[in-house]
C-alpha cells in the first residue's frame, strides 16, 4: 500500500484545495459581488439618463456622455500608445551584453524577477497612464465643445489683430494640447531612460560609457520632443499676453499687454522660440551624431536665454523705461483694457451724465407734486416682511416662504410676491411616507402691493387665501418645484397626497407628466440604490403610475439640462398663463476676452443679501471671468418642472456656439409669449457685476483712470451692520428727462474713502420697454450726502431717538428696510422704511417712514432742502421733508391755501372738513370689514386705501383747526 502521509504520530492532516461545493459557492459569491458593485455604478448612469429623458433633455446628456467617453478614448489610447511605445523600443534596444559591475549584479536580480512578467507589467503601466490621462481629458469637454464649435466674434483683437474666438475658443484647446503633449513626453522619458538603466542601456556607477547608442538616441530624441514643445509654448506665449492677469499698482487687477509685455516680454518671447526651435533640432542630430555635446549647450543657452531675455530684460525696460514715465508709456494700452473692458461687460454704451445735485426747483409745492409722480415709493421692503407673509399667510406649519421674497408688477404696480413652498421639517409627524408620499407640494402665490401697508403696518395683499384669491384670474396652485423644494416626492401612485388643509383636509393624486415611472421593477431598484433607500425597492405605497420627482429647485433644474450656462442667484416666480412659473436669468461666460479685465462672480455678485444666503447665490460655471451676457431666459413650471430655455442675447457668438453644440435645446427669442414677457426683467447679478466695473470704468480718459482721481466704490448697506455692499433695488421710478415712470434696477456709489454720493445708475428692467437694458449713470458733481451720511442723520433725529426708547420700553426690535434714492428736480430723494416687531409679535410691522431730500445748494436757513424727517406714513413724511400742507382739492368754497390771491379757509370749513374725513373714515372702515367677512380682498385692499386716506385727512383737517385757534 503506498504512503498516505502516516507516521510516528498517526495518520497527517490533509491541507489541499477546498471543495468542489466550497469553490462554487466562493466563486458565485464573487460574481454577484462583482455584479452588485458594478450595478451600483450603474444606477447613478441610469438614474440620470431617467432624468435628463423625462425632462425632454436627453440630447444633453448624450452629447456630454459620448464627448466624455470620446476624449478619454482618444486621449488615454495615445498616451498609453506613447508611455508603452517607448518601454517597448527601450527593451528593444537593451544591450546584449551588460558591462560586470556590481550595479549591474543587483538589476541582473531584478531583471530576473521582472522577465515572466513582462508583458503584464507593460499592460498595467500603460493601462494606468491611460486611464488617468483619458480622466484628465475627459474633463475638458467644454474646452473641446467650445472650440469644434466655435463661433466668431466679429471683433479683433488690438494687438494681433486676431478674432477675439482665437482666445475665448481655440487658445484653450491648444494650451489643453501642449499641456497633454508635455505630459506625455516627460512621462514617456521617464519610463525609456528607467528601462534603458534596467537593462544596462544606462549606467550610473559601471565602468565605461554612460549610455549606449541607441539609449542616446532614443532619449535625445524624446528631449527634442519636449524641447520641441517648449517652442511652440513660447509661440502661443505671445498670444497668451492678450488674456495674461497680472496686478497693476495704478489699476489693481489687470488683464492684456502692457508697455513691458509688448516691447519686452513679446519680442523676448519671440527670440526664445527661435532659439527652443534650433535647440530642439539638436537633440534630433543625436541620431546621426551620436553625442549629447550640442544639444547639451544648446538646452543650457535656452535655459540662460530664459533668465536673461524672458526675466531680466523685462525688468530692466520696467525700471529704466516704465517706470520714469509710466503714465505716459502705459496709456496707449490702458486704452485697449479700457475699450475691451467696457465692450466684454456690456457697459460699452454706458456714459456718465454729469449731475450737479442742486435742485432745479424752488418752490416747495412743486417739489412735493413732483415727488409723488417720480417714483412709486416701495415701502414694503422684500427682505424683512417674510416673517410677515409667514405668520398671516402661511397658514400650516408644513408651508414656508422665502427668506427673501420678490418684486415683480402685476397691473402696472410694483408687487412683492412670494410662494408658499412645501416645509418639510413642519410635518405634524415625521416618516417615510409622510415625508416622500403624503406631503409633496406647497400651494398658491401671495402676492401684496409695494407701495402701501394697512392702518397697522401690515402688507395690503392682492392675492391670498388658502387657495389664493384676489386679483389674479384662475391659476394652477400646486407647487412641486420651488427654491425650497429639495427632498424627493413619490406622486401619482395608490398613495393620496395632501392637498391642502381649509375646513378638513382635501386630497388629490398628481396629473402631472414630470418625473420617472417606477412602474419598473429596475428603475425601483436603481433608485433604491442611487437614493439608498431600499423602502423605494419594495413599499406597497409604490405601485402603478407611481413617478418620482426631484431635482426640484428651478436654479438646479436649469443648471442640469445645460450645464454650460451659470446661474442668476435669484430665480423669481410669476403666474402666466394659469400657471406659475420660476423665471431664471442665466449667463454665458468666458474668461479669453483679450484685454478684458476679469472679475470674480462669487465675490461680485456678493451683498447684504446673499452672505450666508445659498439659496441667493450664483451659479457659476467658472469664477474668474471676463465677458459676460445675459443670453438665456430661463421658465421652470411650478406643477410639472417643464424647463425651457429661451434665447435672449440673439447676438451672443457665446451662446450660439453653445446651441451649435446643443442643437434644439434653445428656444428663439421670438417663442417668448407676451405674457412671459411682461414679467421678465433685467437680471441683479449681471448689474451688480456692471456695476463693479463701473466704479473704475466709468472713466474712459486713460490719464484720468491711472490716477484713479475718480474712482467709486460700491457703498455698504447703511441698514445694517455686517459691512456688506448694498444690494440693487427693483423700483418704478424716472430718471431726469423721462416723462413716465421706468420698472428699473438701482444702485449708488460713493467716491474711494468717501460717504457722500458719487453717483447713481439705473437701468430699464421692464422687458418689453424699447430702453430696456439701457444703463443710465448719473455722476454726481457737488457734495451731497450719500446712504450711510442719510443713515447716520437719520438716527440722530431727536425723534427717532424718542421712537427708538419707546420701541426698547415695549420690548420690540427696531429694523430699517430697503433705503430707496431717487432723482428728484435736481437734488436726491431717499425713502426708507421703519419696521417694529415686539418680543411676543411674530412679525414685523411697519410704523415710520423716514425721508431726506438732499441738495448740493441748500440756502442758510434753508429748512426746506437736506432736510430728514421722521413720519408716521409716506404722505405725512413728504409734506414734512417740504415743509408744506397735506394738499387739498381747490373748489370756489373752498380755494386752495398756497393759490395766489386766496386766504386760508375759514376755521367753520375746517370743522366741516374733519367731521366729512371722520365719517368717511367709518364707512371706509365698515366697507372693509364686509370685504373681510366675505374673503373679497380686492374689495379689502381698497377700503384700507380709502380708510388710509380719509384718516390722512382727518389729521390734516384736525391740525389746521387748532392752528386756526378754533380746536381745543
Amino acid at each position: 500500500m503506498p504512503d498516505r502521509g502516516g507516521g510516528p504520530s498517526g495518520p497527517r492532516m490533509r491541507v489541499g484545495r477546498p471543495s468542489r461545493r466550497a469553490r462554487t459557492l466562493l466563486m458565485t459569491l464573487g460574481v454577484l459581488a462583482v455584479l452588485a458593485m458594478a450595478f451600483v455604478m450603474f444606477a447613478g448612469f441610469w438614474t440620470d439618463w431617467l432624468w435628463y429623458r423625462s425632462v425632454h433633455y436627453s440630447s444633453v446628456f448624450t452629447t456630454t456622455l459620448w464627448t466624455k467617453i470620446g476624449l478619454f478614448a482618444v486621449f488615454g489610447l495615445l498616451m498609453g500608445l506613447a508611455v508603452g511605445f517607448n518601454i517597448w523600443l527601450a527593451h528593444r534596444l537593451r544591450p546584449p551584453l551588460s558591462a560586470m559591475s556590481l550595479e549591474q549584479q543587483s538589476l541582473d536580480r531584478y531583471r530576473m524577477g521582472l522577465a515572466p512578467f513582462k508583458k503584464w507589467v507593460l499592460l498595467a503601466v500603460t493601462a494606468l497612464v491611460a486611464l488617468i490621462a483619458g480622466a484628465s481629458a475627459s474633463g475638458q469637454w467644454r474646452t473641446w465643445l467650445m472650440w469644434i464649435n466655435g463661433v466668431k466674434f466679429g471683433q479683433k483683437d488690438p494687438q494681433f489683430g486676431l478674432d477675439v474666438s482665437f482666445y475665448a475658443f481655440d487658445l484653450p484647446w491648444y494650451r489643453f494640447l501642449l499641456a497633454f503633449g508635455f505630459a506625455a513626453a516627460v512621462l514617456s522619458l521617464i519610463a525609456a531612460a528607467l528601462t534603458h538603466y534596467l537593462y544596462g542601456g544606462l549606467r550610473v556607477t559601471s565602468p565605461g560609457a554612460r549610455a549606449t547608442a541607441a539609449a542616446t538616441g532614443h532619449l535625445s530624441v524624446l528631449l527634442g520632443v519636449f524641447v520641441s514643445l517648449k517652442a511652440v509654448a513660447y509661440w502661443l506665449d505671445r498670444y497668451g499676453l492678450a488674456v495674461k492677469s497680472s496686478d497693476f499698482k495704478a489699476t489693481g487687477n489687470w488683464t492684456g499687454l502692457r508697455y513691458v509685455d509688448a516691447n519686452a516680454y513679446l519680442p523676448a518671447k519671440t527670440i526664445l522660440f527661435c532659439i527652443a526651435a534650433i535647440c530642439a533640432v539638436l537633440f534630433f542630430a543625436t541620431l546621426w551624431r551620436r553625442t549629447w555635446q550640442l544639444p547639451v549647450i544648446g538646452f543650457g543657452l535656452m535655459v540662460l536665454s530664459a533668465v536673461l531675455i524672458g526675466g531680466l530684460y523685462p525688468a530692466i525696460v520696467q525700471k529704466f523705461q516704465v517706470q520714469p514715465n509710466e503714465q505716459a508709456k502705459e496709456a496707449p494700452y490702458i486704452r485697449k483694457n479700457i475699450d475691451a473692458t467696457r465692450k466684454a461687460y456690456a457697459i460699452d454704451g454706458t456714459k456718465p451724465e454729469n449731475y450737479s445735485g442742486k435742485s432745479t426747483v424752488k418752490n416747495k409745492d412743486q417739489l412735493r407734486t413732483d415727488a409723488d409722480t417720480a417714483a412709486s415709493y416701495r415701502i414694503l421692503d422684500p427682505n424683512i416682511v417674510s416673517p410677515t407673509f409667514q405668520q398671516l399667510e402661511q397658514k400650516r406649519k408644513y408651508y414656508q416662504f422665502p427668506t427673501t421674497l420678490d418684486v415683480d408688477r402685476y397691473q402696472g404696480k410694483d408687487t412683492v410676491i412670494g410662494l408658499r413652498e412645501l416645509n418639510i421639517r413642519g410635518i405634524p409627524k415625521r416618516n417615510w411616507i409622510n415625508d416622500h408620499f403624503t406631503y409633496t407640494h406647497g400651494y398658491g402665490a401671495i402676492m401684496a402691493t409695494g407701495t402701501q401697508t394697512d392702518a397697522n403696518g401690515s402688507p395690503v395683499f392682492t392675492e391670498s387665501g388658502l387657495p389664493t384669491t384676489g386679483q389674479l384670474p384662475k391659476y394652477e396652485q400646486r407647487i412641486y418645484y420651488g427654491e425650497k423644494t429639495d427632498q424627493y416626492s413619490i406622486v401619482g401612485g395608490p398613495q393620496r397626497e395632501l392637498d391642502y388643509e381649509e375646513n378638513g383636509e382635501k386630497t388629490t393624486s398628481y396629473t402631472g407628466k414630470s418625473g420617472v415611472s417606477l412602474s419598473s421593477a429596475f428603475n425601483r431598484a436603481a433608485y433604491a440604490v442611487a437614493f439608498s433607500e431600499p423602502q423605494i425597492l419594495y413599499s406597497g405605497a409604490i405601485g402603478d403610475g407611481s413617478r418620482i420627482l426631484y431635482n426640484r429647485t428651478p436654479k438646479e433644474r436649469v443648471e442640469a439640462v445645460a450645464p454650460w450656462l451659470t446661474i442668476d442667484g435669484d430665480a423669481y416666480p410669476a403666474v402666466v398663463g394659469g400657471r406659475i412659473q420660476w423665471i431664471v436669468d442665466a449667463y454665458t461666460t468666458t474668461n479669453g476676452y483679450p484685454y478684458a479685465s476679469r472679475t470674480t462672480l462669487g465675490d461680485t455678485t456678493a451683498d447684504s443679501l446673499t452672505v450666508g444666503n445659498q439659496q441667493r447665490t450664483v451659479v457659476a460655471q467658472q469664477n474668474q471671468v471676463n465677458y459676460i451676457r445675459n443670453s438665456v431666459k430661463a421658465t421652470v413650471d411650478a406643477f410639472d418642472g417643464t424647463v425651457k430655455l429661451y434665447q435672449w442675447d440673439t447676438q451672443d457668438p457665446v451662446l450660439k456656439t453653445w446651441m451649435k453644440a446643443f442643437p434644439d435645446t434653445v428656444q428663439p427669442k421670438s417663442a417668448i409669449k407676451g405674457d412671459l414677457l411682461e414679467h421678465l426683467r433685467y437680471p441683479q447679478d449681471m448689474f451688480k457685476v456692471q456695476r463693479e466695473l463701473l466704479t473704475r470704468y466709468h472713466v474712459t480718459d486713460p490719464a484720468q483712470f491711472y490716477s484713479g482721481s475718480d474712482a467709486w466704490q460700491v457703498p455698504d448697506d447703511p441698514t445694517n451692520k455686517d459691512g456688506n455692499a448694498v444690494p440693487p433695488y427693483y423700483l418704478s421710478m424716472k430718471m431726469p428727462g423721462d416723462t413716465a415712470q421706468r420698472f428699473s434696477l438701482t444702485t449708488t456709489f460713493t467716491p474711494n474713502g468717501r460717504p457722500n454720493l458719487g453717483g447713481f445708475m439705473a437701468v430699464d428692467a421692464d422687458a418689453t420697454s424699447k430702453e430696456y437694458g439701457r444703463l443710465r449713470l448719473l455722476r454726481v458733481t457737488q457734495d451731497v450726502p450719500g446712504p450711510a451720511q442719510v443713515q447716520s442723520k437719520l438716527n440722530g433725529l431727536p425723534s427717532v431717538a424718542q421712537f427708538v426708547r419707546d420701541m426698547k420700553g415695549a420690548d420690540s426690535d427696531i429694523q430699517y428696510g430697503n433705503l430707496l434714492t431717487v432723482p428728484l428736480d435736481g437734488g436726491f430723494l431717499y425713502v426708507e422704511p421703519v419696521y417694529a416687531q415686539g418680543r411676543n409679535a411674530l412679525y414685523p410691522l411697519l410704523k415710520k417712514v423716514a425721508v431726506s431730500y438732499v441738495d448740493a445748494d441748500q440756502p442758510a436757513g434753508d429748512t426746506t432742502k437736506d432736510t430728514t424727517v421722521f413720519e408716521d406714513n409716506l404722505t405725512t413724511a413728504l409734506n414734512a421733508v417740504f415743509g408744506v400742507e397735506a394738499p387739498t382739492q381747490p373748489t370756489p368754497e373752498q380755494p386752495t391755501p398756497d393759490q395766489p390771491g386766496t386766504t386760508p379757509p375759514p376755521p367753520a370749513s375746517n370743522d366741516a372738513a374733519l367731521k366729512q374725513a371722520i365719517a368717511d373714515a367709518q364707512k371706509a372702515y365698515d366697507a372693509g370689514e364686509v370685504a373681510l367677512q366675505k374673503g373679497d380682498w380686492t374689495a379689502y385692499g381698497k377700503a384700507q386705501e380709502e380708510l388710509q386716506a380719509a384718516l390722512q385727512k382727518a389729521a390734516e383737517a384736525g391740525a389746521k383747526l387748532k392752528s386756526s385757534g378754533a380746536g381745543g
